[in-house]
């Protein structure tokens, strides 16, 4: 794992807006095994997904859950997850990593009836 992420709980997401800006969203984020794929997820509507179906073109940043950086932003890649095992896959990192937490909020989720209306993100590039 990127140095900087190593202890870090939450990544500032960046996302593109079609008039070129980008929008930041402190999210949880699991990395695979070699550490050079980190992985995030959102409710399917969310802004964030919107603007990766047009760009995939992204920043990460270590962030406090507020959202708060003090490091310069890595451009990555960010691309929509569609294939059910790498889903899987990406989901049991963040329950590995989160342990309670993403059980909690997978419990949540499921009462709400919005489990399966989560986005997964793969972000590559580091």
């Amino acid at each position: 794992m990127n140095t900087l992420f190593e202890h870090a709980r939450y990544l500032s997401l960046s996302t593109q807006k079609k008039d070129g800006s980008y929008v930041s969203t402190p999210v949880w984020f699991a990395a695979d095994e070699s550490n050079s794929i980190y992985y995030v997820f959102s409710a399917k509507k969310a802004g964030k997904v919107k603007r990766l179906k047009n760009f995939s073109s992204a920043s990460i940043a270590p962030c406090t859950v507020s959202g708060k950086t003090n490091v310069d932003s890595i451009p990555v890649t960010a691309t929509l997850m569609v294939e059910a095992g790498e889903v899987n896959d990406a989901h049991q990192l963040l329950v590995r990593k989160y342990r309670w937490q993403m059980h909690l909020l997978d419990l949540f989720s499921r009462l709400s009836g919005k489990y399966n209306q989560r986005q997964f993100i793969k972000i590559t590039g580091m």
